[in-house]
């Protein structure tokens, strides 16, 4: 029930909403790009630097939480305080519209940060109750199982959001979501609180403050880096781990902000994805236990790892359609009956964002806009001074009949291709493949998502429940810290890569390298030998116990 709380987070906010939200407001303040710490950056950039920040400050405290819930029966009161911190950060997400344009995406990235610094610091005690409650053979079935849960109680409330964002008109829709987000989170969150009992500890320490857990943590991190010959096994898994959930985790976080930045797609559009996403990965989690104890986890969950790679490979190739129709530019000038002017009509209420170079043009061209009644030379004019921007423009045929009609597609517009380093794979597909089989982007993402869903009810149970195995139950806490450090420190490195590689490139060649790392963790899991890791963290079990007995 705790996955069923905190999905709605991982859903509704992190990957349906927020990113879009996000967006939007980041281009309405700034347009296309910002100038943070002397470098021009796009929305999908600043969000992905804004993950980084998160997970880096969980990755140096997990050590030291880990020490902490070894030693003390502290993992529920823990696990209670850090979702009070992050479903209260979702909350206050509410509050965004009562400041200013330029401040309130700012405000965003620092609750958003906030929230994930709750999740993935909840997180390490949360994993580490899995050894103590089922045996070595329910491990898959209760990780995948719990997954399951996630996805099914954030796609209902994914549904709610939906209906919300679709029906009804009102700029309080979206904080209203943020704000039952927070709330289904802590709420569903009590049922664990109320019916998981806290794991026993064998010699349990009275006191141990955070610096004194901070100091041990650091010598513990250091000490278990020492036992990497003894639990070889254990560490090569870490390994490939590292590699191959910063990859799945990147994607999952970062596809929002790349999905509206680069393909252009509405928050509709991404709300009505993640809800196929969450019901394509519930039965998909219990097809992955059941292929799991068909072959084995490692055989089910490499396959799964494989087929990531697979489709982000094939999200490189997605692309918007060419503008065909008048109704799909942002500027519609239709010749008037009877005159020699022309009506304009906009796709969206506000064609325009709070950019410099947004205002700019609006300034202009205000007494269009209010008219609605163009000359045709204006409109011209117009037209031309749209070329550099992210807007289209269509210019019906002039009323004299002395020229043709004029599209306009601005250079930074989503279906203007050929720029890039990776341009020639979507231009590719979209001619070999989307326009002749009329597949739009949003048709082209639903097969990502549920590509995704598939194996996101897979490989994320799948990592966690191998994992378990191989773990003492004596020190999961130890080991779950420094598991929860390698994940964080990855789920660091994955979107510091793609935030730079954008900035550097775009953001086409920053999706291709999550692909990369994905690979490098698939590759290492043919070092694993499970068997093994289950033998010797069975032996650590009876030799700590075995002190204990001493000792006492």
């Amino acid at each position: 029930m705790y996955d069923w709380g905190k999905s709605a987070f991982e859903t509704s906010v992190t990957t349906a909403i927020l990113p879009a939200w996000f967006t939007y407001l980041f281009l309405e303040a700034n347009g296309l790009t910002t100038n943070l710490v002397g470098a021009e950056m796009t929305a999908d950039a600043v969000w992905a630097y804004s993950v980084a920040i998160a997970t880096l400050l969980v990755a140096i405290l997990s050590p030291s939480f880990g020490v902490i819930a070894d030693r003390r029966r502290i993992k529920m009161k823990a696990l209670k305080w850090l979702t009070w911190i992050g479903s209260a950060s979702v909350l206050l997400l509410a509050i965004t519209p009562l400041f200013s344009l330029s401040f309130q995406w700012m405000w965003i990235m620092i609750m958003f940060m906030l929230a994930n610094v709750g999740l993935n610091g909840a997180g390490v005690f949360y994993n580490s109750l899995l050894p103590h409650i089922g045996e070595e053979h329910e491990m898959d079935s209760i990780s995948n199982k719990a997954y399951a849960y996630g996805y099914l109680g954030g796609g209902l409330l994914l549904v709610f959001h939906l209906g919300l964002v679709m029906g009804v008109s009102g700029d309080w829709v979206i904080p209203f979501c943020m704000a039952s987000s927070g709330l289904w989170w802590f709420g569903f969150a009590w049922y664990t609180f109320a019916y998981v009992a806290e794991p026993p500890i064998e010699n349990e320490l009275e006191e141990l403050t955070l610096k004194e857990a901070s100091k041990i943590g650091v010598t513990e991190v250091a000490n278990t880096l020492m036992e990497m010959k003894r639990f070889r096994t254990l560490f090569i898994y870490m390994l490939a781990y590292f590699f191959f959930i910063d990859g799945i985790n990147s994607v999952t976080s970062l596809a929002g902000a790349f999905g509206v930045t680069v393909l252009g797609l509405t928050v509709q559009e991404l709300i009505i994805t993640i809800v196929v996403i969450q019901f394509v990965a519930f039965p998909a989690a219990f097809f992955f236990t059941w292929l799991a104890e068909r072959y084995s986890t490692k055989k089910a969950l490499s396959f799964s790892l494989v087929m990531w790679c697979v489709m982000i490979v094939g999200a490189m190739g997605f692309a918007p359609l060419e503008l065909s129709e008048p109704a799909e530019y942002d500027l519609q000038f239709e010749p008037m009956e009877g005159s020699d002017n022309y009506t304009l009509t906009t796709l969206h209420e506000e064609p325009f964002g709070s950019s410099d170079d947004d205002q700019a043009i609006q300034e202009d061209w205000q007494h269009l806009l209010d008219g609605g009644n163009v000359s045709w030379s204006d409109a011209n004019v117009l037209l031309g001074g749209l070329e550099e921007t992210r807007f289209s423009a269509y210019l019906g045929i002039d009323p004299s009949g002395e020229s043709t009609e004029v599209n306009m597609v601005g250079i930074d517009h989503p279906t203007n291709l050929g720029d890039g380093e990776f341009d020639a794979i979507p231009i590719a597909a979209r001619s070999i493949v989307w326009a002749p089989l009329g597949i739009t982007i949003l048709f082209q993402w639903l097969i990502l998502g549920c590509m995704a869903g598939v194996l996101m009810g897979g490989s994320q149970g799948l990592a966690r429940s191998l994992f378990g195995q191989m773990v003492p139950e004596t020190r999961s806490t130890e080991f779950f810290g420094f598991f929860g450090f390698f994940g964080k420190v990855a789920a660091f490195i994955g979107p510091l890569l793609y935030g730079t590689l954008s900035v550097m490139f775009d953001s086409r060649v920053a999706i291709a390298s999550l692909a990369v790392l994905i690979i490098a963790g698939t590759v290492m899991m043919w070092w694993v030998d499970v068997e093994d890791g289950i033998a010797v963290a069975n032996a650590e079990d009876e030799r700590i116990r075995a002190l204990n007995s001493i000792g006492e």
